[in-house]
């Protein structure tokens, strides 16, 4: 996955400067777990009472919170906390065009985004095969080359339904 949640620029980081901006931790409690609602809530509590000193301190509590809530989040996702990675990464064509869908209301920008892609891997991986078919009856490696890209093109199309119809996020 890029590095979007974990990003000083992603949803969760914005979501926890706008709880403390307007002082509701509800604001970010979406994000994380049930699970890890009370530590959630502890820390802001304590970040609270820290930014009032203001300057440094403030920004300490700040970046203390933004830290907890990305590492609680990542919990919940089953996934190590590795440090706040900063704004402006590359994180791939997909994610801003899924946000901007959400946005706009509509699906049809990263529906057809996603289509794309998944028409351009089916078609260079099915030219492979097609390629490989032709020399199976050379030799032995040249028929295993063929059976190993036929094989993969099965397991990535499989990967790829299974995805598309699983249920969840």
């Amino acid at each position: 996955m890029p590095p979007h949640c974990d990003s000083m620029d992603g949803p969760v980081v914005v979501a926890a400067q706008r709880a403390l901006g307007e002082d509701d931790v509800e604001l970010v409690a979406p994000y994380v777990h049930a699970d890890s609602e009370h530590e959630l809530r502890q820390a802001f509590d304590l970040a609270s009472k820290a930014r009032v000193a203001g300057g440094d301190a403030r920004q300490v509590a700040d970046r203390w919170f933004f830290e907890t809530v990305v590492r609680l989040h990542r919990a919940g996702e089953g996934a190590v906390f590795t440090g706040l990675k900063p704004a402006g990464l590359d994180v791939g064509p997909v994610i801003p065009v899924a946000e901007h869908s959400v946005g706009s209301g509509s699906p049809d920008e990263l529906a057809d985004v996603l289509c794309r892609i998944v028409r351009e891997q089916a078609e260079r991986r099915h030219a492979r095969v097609v390629e490989l078919k032709e020399h199976a009856a050379e030799s032995l490696p040249a028929a295993r080359e063929y059976v190993e890209a036929l094989l993969g093109l099965q397991v990535w199309s499989q990967g790829i339904y299974k995805q598309a119809v699983a249920g969840g996020r």
